[in-house]
């Protein structure tokens, strides 16, 4: 069991970079791959970027490669996204999510923060 509670998210503008966090409770966290997702004003939830239980293999989706950059500190029960070059499109509720399965699918994820919001202005 894992609660999971993100951070960070904030007003930018375009061009800018922001790094949002996500802490995790529970006595497992090694255990799980981590993923992020944003759900975008109208839209439907969409993958972000995961990253495997130890740190390796970070993956992304193409909306965002190049620019995001995922990674976690055990040690601290903590995964998070770097953002870099965000655009207006960038604008959404970010959400961060646990799970056994490496998958993209967020119906696979049992585990789920209560989102954290990121507003791009032109």
């Amino acid at each position: 069991q894992l609660s999971l509670v993100e951070s960070g998210g904030g007003l930018v503008r375009a061009g800018d970079s922001l790094t949002v966090s996500c802490v995790a409770n529970g006595r497992s966290f090694n255990l799980y791959n981590m993923a992020w997702f944003r759900q975008a004003p109208g839209k439907e939830r969409e993958f972000q970027a995961r990253i495997f239980r130890d740190g390796s293999d970070p993956t992304y989706a193409d909306s965002v490669l190049g620019r995001f950059t995922i990674s976690r500190d055990n040690a601290k029960n903590t995964v998070y996204l770097q953002m870099n070059s965000l655009r207006p499109e960038d604008t959404a509720t970010y959400y961060c999510a646990a799970g056994s399965i490496w998958t993209e699918d967020d119906r696979r994820y049992p585990y789920w923060g209560q989102g954290t919001r990121v507003t791009v202005s032109a």
